[in-house]
């Protein structure tokens, strides 16, 4: 008789959601910060874009509860209808998380960054409507995230069309 799989632990948990979120910003951290002074700084950017200080902690904030959201689905019972694929989405939607920072910093390409981060947009809140099914706290923790990639949606638009 096999044994039930039972959902991870607190701390297993609380590992297995910060280090994809962690990895995540490292890596965009990585492509966005060398390119700040010099390229960002010198392209027209669109009203209301905000000064430079206000993106670390909005994005600190925004990591913590993308984990946070992450780890309340974690500890579901593994056997959770729809728990796999929410999974699924929550790294996909990382990946293009980073990605994005590579394609748009690293690379110097607004249009890059913006054929990234449409597809984001769509998978956060395709993620969230997934979650809400299974933890609607962690849904709601990841409405400010879906926000703020609308936000930076638009500033990435901006910086593309005034940037020919």
């Amino acid at each position: 008789m096999i044994a039930p799989v039972k959902p991870a632990g607190p701390l297993t948990a609380a590992a297995m959601a910060a280090a994809p979120v962690v990895a995540a910003a490292a890596l965009g951290n990585l492509a966005t910060m060398p390119n700040i002074p010099g390229w960002y700084e010198g392209l027209a950017k669109p009203a209301l874009t905000p000064p430079n200080w206000v993106f670390g902690p909005a994005w600190t904030i925004l990591y913590i509860l993308m984990a946070f959201a992450f780890y309340r689905v974690l500890r579901l019972d593994p056997a959770t209808p729809g728990l796999r694929a929410a999974i699924t989405i929550f790294l996909a939607q990382l990946a293009l998380n980073a990605s994005w920072s590579f394609a748009f910093f690293a690379a110097h390409s607004p249009i890059g960054g913006l054929m990234v981060i449409v597809p984001m947009e769509a998978l956060i809140l395709y993620m969230i409507a997934q979650f809400w099914r299974l933890d609607r706290v962690a849904a709601c923790c990841l409405i400010p995230y879906a926000a703020w990639v609308a936000f930076a949606t638009y500033l990435n638009a901006g910086v593309w069309m005034l940037n020919p």
